[in-house]
């Protein structure tokens, strides 16, 4: 079973790769694809499954790379409510990845 921290160090990942995306894109053609997308990828397609509140939590902080207070502040939410839907958001993925 994948644990919560392997979670949020899996999810650093996907926020690396979003905030560098033009350098992955460029390189996978000299380069290769990078096995980063594999995971990224497999994040997107739970946050697919995902009620709207967490698909929008999860684009806010992966994709565009959010801070919780900055994302919190665009959504009108607090910091507070932001870190109690991240971590059900957590949860969210870590018993869809027993699933899988």
């Amino acid at each position: 079973m994948i644990t919560l921290k392997q979670i949020r160090e899996e999810l650093k990942d996907v926020r690396y790769y979003y905030q560098r995306k033009q350098v992955f894109d460029k390189n996978a053609q000299t380069v290769g694809v990078s096995s980063i997308t594999e995971k990224v990828q497999r994040y997107n397609v739970l946050a697919m499954a995902a009620s709207p509140k967490f698909y929008d939590l999860y684009v806010g902080l992966y994709v565009r790379g959010n801070t919780q207070e900055s994302y919190g502040t665009e959504v009108g939410y607090s910091a507070k409510y932001i870190q109690k839907l991240h971590s059900q958001l957590l949860k969210f993925f870590q018993n869809k990845l027993k699933e899988v």
